[in-house]
């Protein structure tokens, strides 16, 4: 239950202001068909994020516990900075229009998160996790959570949303699960 809690926590508050948030953003104001967006946003995250979790679990096969701790530890640190730096969005991105709504959320949000700071994520966190189902479900639904919401209700949650406090809080997050397992919180799981 932790790999699903902190997975989902992790990745709601770092999607808020990320690339794909504002991705979602502009599909909303572009198509106005919540249902077909959000479907594409499922799908693309639910692959994406298995994607980084089966890497994830196979760099921490490949690695032993001591070099483990260290790597998953100084990612996370190194999130925790990567965090507070601003995404823009690529209008590329968006232009796929030709292929329906549903196909161009899916590409879209599927290409927007190659290299992102939640695929990156979680890779780190099915590396420090056992169980790479409830990391991708966590992920998942902490995408769902942080992009749902900027679809339906656009442009009046980013101008109140006070991003630099919620990049705030999920930097402090990282550091706290880096700092974690360099002392090692995570001795119990192996490494």
């Amino acid at each position: 239950m932790d790999a699903f809690l902190v997975s989902t926590g992790i990745v709601a508050l770092a999607e808020i202001g990320d690339k794909t948030q504002l991705l979602a953003f502009l599909l909303a104001a572009k198509f106005r068909r919540p249902v077909p967006i959000v479907l594409g946003i499922f799908v693309a995250t639910v692959v994406n994020h298995a994607f980084a979790a089966a890497v994830g679990a196979w760099v921490a096969s490949a690695m032993g516990p001591d070099v483990m701790r260290w790597v998953l530890g100084l990612s996370f640190l190194a999130m925790a900075a990567w965090i507070m730096v601003p995404d823009k969005i690529d209008e590329d991105e968006a232009s796929l229009a030709k292929y329906g709504v549903f196909v161009t959320t899916l590409i879209a949000f599927f290409l927007a998160e190659m290299g992102d700071k939640t695929q990156i994520a979680t890779v780190a966190l099915a590396a420090r996790y056992e169980s790479i189902i409830a990391v991708i479900a966590g992920t998942t639904f902490g995408m769902m959570l942080a992009n749902v919401p900027a679809v339906i209700f656009g442009e009046r949650i980013a101008r109140n949303m006070p991003l630099r406090l919620v990049h705030g809080i999920a930097a402090l997050i990282f550091a706290l699960l880096g700092i974690g397992t360099l002392l090692g919180a995570g001795a119990s799981f192996g490494f």
